[in-house]
C-alpha cells in the first residue's frame, strides 16, 4: 500500500544538484516562453511530496525567488541556490509528433558556465544524494562534499558522454544508482543490449541501473533481478520536458523517505516515480506537479497498479 509519506521538514534527507532554467518550448500541442524548468527543480517538484529536499544550484540575478517559493510549502530547503552575477540559465526546444526527441534550438549557459555547487554544511550529512544532468566534474565535487550517504544516484546526457566521457565513467565508479535513457546507456557502454550494457556498466560500481523509455515504461537490472515497468497510459500528452527529472524525484523521493534500496522499495519508487512522470507530461513547465495533491497521486498508484496485475496460468 501506498501510504501517505510527506516530508516532515526536521532535517534535509535527499540533496539534489543540477539546474535552475528558463525553458522555451514548442510541441504541436502548443509554445510557451520563458517558463520554469531545469533538472533540479523538475526534481525538486516531484521528489519534495514524499521527503525533504535540500537544493544545490544556482539562478541568475534575473530570476524571480518567489515563482519557487510553493516548494517551501513542501519542506524544501532553498538556502543552497547562489544568486549570482548574471543570467540564469536558458533553453529552448522543439518537438514534433515523436515526443520522446527533443530539438534543441538554442541555449544559454550564463551563469552555469562558472558554477561550482558549495554544498551547505547542513546538507552533507544527508542519506541520499541525486546528481542530475551537470558536468561530471561538477558531479564528483559534489560526493567530495558529502559524508557517509546510504546510496548516490546519477543522470547525465549525449553531450557528457560526447565530451568528458572519461571524467563520467570516474564518477559512475563513485556512484549507487544510474538513471539514464537507453540512447545514453547503448553510448556509455558500447553495447546494443540493455542488459549487456547494464551489465557492463555495474562492473565499474553501480548497484542498480535504472533505464527510461519514454512511452515503453522503464527497465532495471540490479545484482539480484531484472525489473520491467510499462508507462502508464495517457490520453492527453503535451510536453515531455522534465519528465526523466521528474521520475527521479519521484524514485529517490520514495527511497529516502523509506530510506534503503532493497529490491521492494527499487521497484515501488520506479512505480511511483513513472506515476509522477506521467502527470508532469499532461501541461508546460512544471505547472501539473506544482498544481497535483496527494490524492491524485494515490489513486493513479492504485490505477497504475491494477494494470499490471495479472494471475497464474491455469490449464484445463
Amino acid at each position: 500500500d501506498l501510504s501517505r509519506i510527506m516530508g516532515d521538514g526536521d532535517m534535509i534527507k535527499l540533496l539534489v544538484s543540477g539546474t535552475i532554467a528558463y525553458d522555451s518550448i514548442e510541441t504541436p500541442f502548443g509554445k510557451v516562453k520563458n517558463v520554469l524548468g531545469g533538472s533540479a527543480l523538475h526534481f525538486t517538484n516531484s521528489a519534495s511530496f514524499f521527503t525533504d529536499v535540500g537544493m544545490v544550484a544556482t539562478v541568475g540575478e534575473d530570476f524571480k525567488m518567489d515563482e519557487i517559493g510553493f516548494l517551501k510549502d513542501r519542506s524544501v530547503d532553498l538556502s543552497g541556490i547562489e544568486v549570482d552575477e548574471g543570467k540564469t540559465f536558458r533553453w529552448e526546444g522543439k518537438y514534433g509528433y515523436d515526443l520522446n526527441q527533443a530539438v534543441t534550438l538554442k541555449t544559454e549557459l550564463n551563469v552555469i558556465e562558472s558554477f561550482k555547487p558549495k554544498v551547505p554544511e547542513e546538507y552533507r550529512d544527508v542519506d541520499f544524494v541525486f546528481l542530475a544532468n551537470i558536468d561530471p566534474v561538477l558531479q564528483s565535487h559534489v560526493i567530495d562534499q558529502v559524508k557517509f550517504p546510504k546510496a548516490v544516484a546519477l543522470d547525465t546526457m549525449n553531450f557528457w558522454i560526447q565530451n568528458r566521457y572519461n571524467e563520467l565513467l570516474d564518477v559512475i565508479r563513485r556512484i549507487d544508482i544510474l538513471i539514464i535513457n537507453e540512447a545514453e546507456l547503448r553510448e556509455i557502454s558500447k553495447e546494443h543490449s540493455l542488459v549487456k550494457g547494464a551489465k557492463k556498466i555495474m562492473s565499474l560500481g553501480p548497484t542498480c541501473i535504472v533505464v527510461k523509455r519514454g512511452e515503453y515504461g522503464v527497465f532495471m537490472m540490479s545484482r539480484e533481478e531484472i525489473f520491467l515497468a510499462p508507462a502508464y497510459p495517457l490520453e492527453d500528452v503535451f510536453d515531455p520536458t522534465g519528465a526523466g527529472d521528474t521520475f527521479a524525484g519521484g524514485f529517490m523521493g520514495y527511497i529516502s523517505n523509506i530510506g534503503d534500496t532493497s529490491l521492494k522499495t527499487l521497484k515501488q519508487a520506479i512505480i511511483l516515480g513513472s506515476v509522477m512522470a506521467s502527470f508532469n507530461v499532461e501541461d508546460f513547465s512544471i505547472n501539473r506537479i506544482k498544481s497535483l495533491d496527494y490524492m491524485e497521486i494515490k489513486e493513479r498508484y492504485s490505477a497504475f497498479k491494477r494494470c499490471m496485475q495479472f494471475g497464474d496460468l491455469e490449464f484445463k
